[in-house]
């Protein structure tokens, strides 16, 4: 399945203040919309749905449904290390109006190849939504081989992989495995323009949650032809994006939608704030960034 998803699909951070701050995230998507974002991930691993309740989960799915009225798709994270968890939040999900599902690996348990392939088997049937596998190794501990992902793009809405595997030697493997069958998501920052260049169909961005016009551009530019202007403006972003990842996300790009003055809160523990010296890193290459 191709061509359902593309461009900037910013992975949105969820904004607390005790429970989830709907006035500030209500801000952030009228942010993300101004900003030409092509879509929004909700409850991706930026929204800390691992520290959050089921009632709170399907509260911000259905809010982020009726903010963004049909304007830019919603895509609602469902992964689990249990696939009849991750297949109940999937047709959690289509009910309260998806319009697509991002599934993490399953993780800690560490299946087997076949294993993943069964998990995102499952997950595909239980829906009529189009799916998107997440590829991310260092946070899982598995990873989708091209070979197996070769095997997930022949599932009927398998829609595409967001690979995070930072092996871009992979990425290549599996963009010739599956190019023309399901489409390929830039699921880290730092590679969005190479991703893209091998023919990615779009961006899976934590950085955009500040700085969704700028992401925006580069991929205009690589989508255009322009890969002077796109290293340009990617090299421009390379040290915000690095600062967006001196601690591990979402800690980082939350404490820069605050500096941005979103009132996104903290990271739930174990998550912490920010530590001060990388407050003075972000904020630095933050107002190089966002004038």
């Amino acid at each position: 399945m191709k061509g359902i998803f593309s461009g900037v699909i910013t992975a949105m951070i969820t904004p607390f203040d005790g429970g989830v701050n709907f006035d500030a995230f209500e801000k952030l998507i009228d942010y993300q919309i101004e900003g030409g974002a092509d879509a929004l991930v909700i409850l991706g691993t930026t929204g800390e749905p691992a520290t959050m309740t089921e009632s709170e989960k399907e509260d911000t799915i259905r809010f982020a449904v009726k903010k963004v009225a049909g304007r830019i798709k919603i895509i609602v994270g469902a992964g689990s290390n249990d696939t009849q968890k991750a297949v109940a939040a999937a047709i959690r999900a289509e009910k309260l109006g998806a319009d697509g599902i991002l599934a993490v690996t399953p993780y800690y348990n560490k299946c087997t190849q076949t294993g993943i392939f069964e998990y995102y088997k499952s997950i595909c049937a239980a829906v009529h939504l189009p799916v998107i596998a997440y590829n991310v190794p260092s946070r899982t501990g598995v990873n989708i081989t091209p070979q197996t992902a070769e095997r997930l793009a022949d599932l009927p809405n398998l829609a595409g992989i967001k690979e995070a595997s930072g092996n871009m030697a992979q990425v290549c493997e599996t963009m010739r495995r599956i190019r023309g069958k399901c489409d390929l998501f830039s699921g880290e920052d730092a590679l969005n323009l190479p991703i893209l260049a091998i023919g990615g169909a779009g961006v899976i961005s934590v950085a955009s949650n500040v700085a969704p016009k700028q992401v925006k551009l580069v991929y205009d530019c690589v989508k255009s032809g322009d890969f002077k202007k796109a290293n340009e403006l990617q090299d421009k972003l390379l040290p915000l994006i690095d600062a967006c990842f001196i601690e591990v996300n979402p800690i980082p790009v939350k404490a820069a939608c605050n500096m941005l003055g979103f009132d996104a809160g903290v990271p739930r523990p174990p998550l912490t704030e920010l530590e001060r010296e990388h407050k003075e890193v972000l904020l630095k290459e933050l107002k190089k960034v966002i004038k």
